[in-house]
């Protein structure tokens, strides 16, 4: 099993809560990090990790921080051995998609933070079944903590976000694609599409899981991982 450090870069307005599981699991056998997505751009967020990481780790996103990850996987491959990407998506934001955000980056300003959270991720991008009220609270309770302003900052990003196709067909990097099943948000069939176009890239469907499979089935995604570090890295 390679030695490097872990890093984790949480989805949007969500913390290391999100992965509360891996961490725990991780950390018993490697040094583990959860990084801050800090500026106003996703290429801003992707320098100022870069800048805070180890010479060499394997690094981990969901959502937003997998847009994160692909930006420093352009920028930086030799100095990620592995990548998963967790309920992602390579492409720009649609017009209808940033009218949205705007309307709701308003909402988010004005004392309603947890109703623009609920429609940023709403129950049907969540597995059904009785845990997804309680994965609902955990999501409201992480944005109470990050708050609008980050809500905003994070938001404009994912509206300026740049499509990073080219930049993910030509990784020689290893990576594994993860997607919860009920995902609306980043659907499977895009991460389907995503392993396709990587050269070295393998998918995983998550059962049970919407968009935070992380949080929604936490055993499985620790699996999912534990299977991607034990397998043998590519030869350079």
């Amino acid at each position: 099993m390679i030695s490097e450090p872990l890093l984790f870069l949480p989805g949007f307005m969500c913390d290391a809560r999100l992965f509360w599981h891996q961490i725990l699991a991780f950390s018993v056998e490697r040094p583990v990090m959860v990084m801050p997505l800090l500026g106003d751009t996703i290429e801003e967020m992707a320098e100022a990790v870069l800048a805070a990481a180890p010479a060499r780790f394997a690094l981990v996103g969901h959502w937003l921080g997998g847009l994160v990850a692909m930006e420093m996987l352009r920028r930086a491959p030799e100095r990620i051995s592995q990548i998963a990407l967790v309920d992602v998506s390579p492409l720009p934001e649609s017009p209808q998609q940033a009218a949205a955000r705007e309307t709701r980056i308003v909402g988010a300003r004005t004392g309603r933070l947890d109703e623009v959270m609920l429609d940023e991720i709403p129950a049907s991008a969540l597995a059904p079944g009785p845990g997804q009220r309680e994965v609902q609270a955990m999501v409201l309770e992480m944005a109470e903590s990050l708050g609008p302003e980050v809500f905003t900052r994070q938001s404009r990003a994912l509206m300026r976000r740049p499509d990073q196709q080219r930049a993910l067909r030509n990784t020689k990097v290893r990576a594994m694609l993860i997607c919860g099943e009920y995902d609306t948000i980043c659907p499977p069939r895009r991460h389907q599409f995503l392993a396709e176009l990587m050269p070295h890239a393998e998918f995983r469907l998550i059962l049970s899981a919407g968009h935070l499979s992380p949080l929604e089935q936490p055993e499985k995604v620790t699996h999912a991982l534990r299977d991607w570090f034990s397998a043998p890295l590519l030869l350079k």
